[in-house]
């Protein structure tokens, strides 16, 4: 991965109508993601950004996203609001420019339920605005539960412990948590499901969706058997089995 190309950039809209399932809106606090995972899906971004290099290796900071939500929610209807969807809003360059704190921050006094998806540890520092919020769930990816792995799909995102240890934090500071397994990468399932126990309030499983996107490392790595259609529905099984056993109320997100 080369060298990150960073640059404040400013935005006419902060929140945005979605089509995703159970949500009326969405927002990004950054375009890109300096996370870079191997598999994601948000790659298509590239199209609507005027970046050559590859994706995981830029990042625009939406310095007045907070700004331009206050307008927005002055019109705003309820709803509910998924933070995240083409973005981490906690990737590194949050711990400097806050724009994902500063728009919780407005968001206290609004209208919206809140659900927002991170890998990172870095949501712990806003437990102090999530806690505020009137209605809020927060989430954490967690593909895995072999760190060597995690290193193999997602070398630019934080370790699975750090994620693991955060979940609990938010968790034990009453904010309602899940954990989103997605894609299932090859895991140990009752490993995955002991780390989670008591700190997730509900699991969500889906599959690899675009699996050409990681074909070849998959060849390279020589786990391609591990990422097939039936392995990922006996895994998915096996992990709802363990979950729903431990009272864990889990949904599969795919047939």
């Amino acid at each position: 991965m080369g060298a990150m190309n960073v640059r404040e950039i400013t935005c006419r809209n902060a929140l945005t109508r979605t089509g995703i399932a159970g949500y009326d809106y969405c927002l990004n606090p950054y375009v890109g993601c300096a996370h870079g995972c191997s598999y994601c899906y948000a790659t298509f971004m590239k199209r609507f950004t005027g970046h050559p290099e590859p994706w995981g290796t830029f990042v625009d900071i939406k310095i007045n996203a907070a700004d331009v939500l206050r307008r927005q929610l002055r019109r705003t209807r309820k709803g509910a609001l998924l933070i995240g969807t083409v973005t981490d809003p906690y990737q590194p360059l949050e711990e400097k420019y806050h724009i994902t704190r500063d728009c919780l921050y407005a968001l206290v006094s609004s209208p919206l339920s809140v659900n927002i998806l991170t890998r990172s540890a870095l949501m712990v520092r806003d437990i102090d605005i999530l806690r505020q919020l009137p209605s809020v769930e927060a989430g954490f990816s967690i593909t895995t539960s072999r760190e060597e792995i995690r290193r193999i799909f997602e070398p630019g995102a934080p370790p699975i412990t750090s994620r693991v240890k955060a979940l609990k934090a938010i968790h034990d500071a009453g904010i309602r948590t899940y954990v989103f397994i997605g894609p299932m990468l090859p895991m140990d399932p009752a490993a995955l499901a002991g780390m989670i126990e008591g700190i997730a309030d509900e699991v969500l499983i889906d599959r690899l969706n675009y699996p050409g996107k990681i074909a070849g490392i998959l060849r390279s790595t020589g786990l391609a058997a591990h990422m097939t259609p039936d392995r990922f529905t006996a895994v998915a099984r096996e992990l709802c089995d363990i979950l729903t056993e431990k009272g864990i109320p889990v949904s599969i997100l795919f047939p």
